[in-house]
């Protein structure tokens, strides 16, 4: 069995078990209760005592703030972009396309996974009295969801980590995966995703998925087929 073949069983069983030791434990058990740990322990600094944190937390999460979190990843993108030559330049130009079709696949692929349920604001809101950043602020940001799994955001944070893993190494996995954490924590702290529908589930979502992708040569093959219907006039090799 090929080295190749090993790592992409690997990855294959961690997400297949991350999901079912999330399923099996629905509400209760390890993965709840680390959940409601940390719901409640970011929610009560949440009380408009801070005012400062208060409208970070509530900017963080309204939906144009996720530009910000693009234009993280495209700075970061551009900085390896600027260093490469111009046949290298027409390669990262077709990574970059290759992002956004796995993003829109993986994304569609999350939805046949058989867990669906609420935000924590949602869940917790009718047990007991808890602070939502929308009332507090009347902001119109986002601190809830009728169905918060799998974190689609974190998601696509997670897709571009493992891009840059698999063609710019390890230094450059290290410098996405402080993005992701820096722009998947604002929607943990909401309250509108479980610490779980980011770090379960779309981890899991994303190892199984990019696995057979990045580790065969499938993104190999793809890419060669999008370089070569790139117009010429792009980054001229000649």
């Amino acid at each position: 069995m090929s080295k190749k073949v090993i790592q992409i069983l690997c990855w294959n069983l961690f997400g297949i078990l991350l999901l079912i030791s999330l399923y099996c434990t629905y509400r209760h058990g390890f993965w709840f209760n680390l959940d409601s740990t940390i719901f409640h322990f970011f929610n009560q600094f949440l009380d408009g005592s801070n005012k400062t944190f208060l409208y970070l937390i509530a900017i963080t999460n309204h939906r144009s703030f996720d530009v910000i979190s693009f234009l993280a990843m495209a700075l970061l993108y551009y900085l390896y972009f600027r260093k490469v030559d111009n046949i290298d330049k027409r390669k990262m130009i077709v990574i970059g396309l290759m992002m956004l079709v796995m993003a829109i696949l993986i994304k569609q692929w999350g939805r046949f996974i058989p867990i669906s349920h609420e935000s924590p604001t949602l869940y917790f809101d009718p047990l007991e009295s808890i602070n939502r950043i929308s009332k507090l602020t009347h902001f119109g940001t986002k601190d809830a969801s009728s169905d918060s799994f799998p974190g689609d955001h974190g998601m696509m944070l997670m897709i571009f980590a493992a891009f840059m893993w698999r063609y710019f190494g390890l230094k450059a996995f290290i410098q996405s995966a402080i993005i992701v954490i820096i722009f998947s924590a604002p929607r943990i702290i909401a309250g509108a995703h479980w610490f779980t529908d980011v770090y379960v589930g779309s981890l899991a979502i994303t190892s199984i998925v990019l696995s057979w992708f990045l580790i065969t040569p499938a993104s190999d093959y793809l890419a060669r087929g999008l370089l070569h219907l790139m117009p010429k006039r792009f980054f001229k090799t000649s």
